[in-house]
């Protein structure tokens, strides 16, 4: 987070790749993105990417106090994702 917040140098090993994400390149597969109702963290709304997904897409909000750890916060939900995208 550092990085993306400009407060630490990137690792430049991954200058090339960096360019070509700079891009905003289309993402072609099956896709699910999630976002916790109480993520305090600065975060784009779900409509300003939605069309970066070209493949299967859908958007998830998790309620119930949710943050920006989905993982932890809410495996199951997060899980079920997992095994969700497959059936896209």
């Amino acid at each position: 987070y550092r990085w993306r917040l400009g407060l630490a140098p990137g690792e430049t090993r991954y200058n090339d790749i960096e360019a070509r994400l700079a891009t905003f390149p289309s993402i072609g597969v099956p896709t699910i993105t999630m976002e916790g109702d109480a993520n305090g963290a600065p975060h784009p709304e779900p409509a300003a990417y939605a069309k970066k997904f070209t493949g299967k897409y859908q958007f998830r909000l998790i309620t119930g106090g949710i943050g920006h750890n989905l993982p932890q916060e809410a495996p199951q939900p997060f899980a079920q994702a997992i095994i969700d995208v497959a059936q896209l």
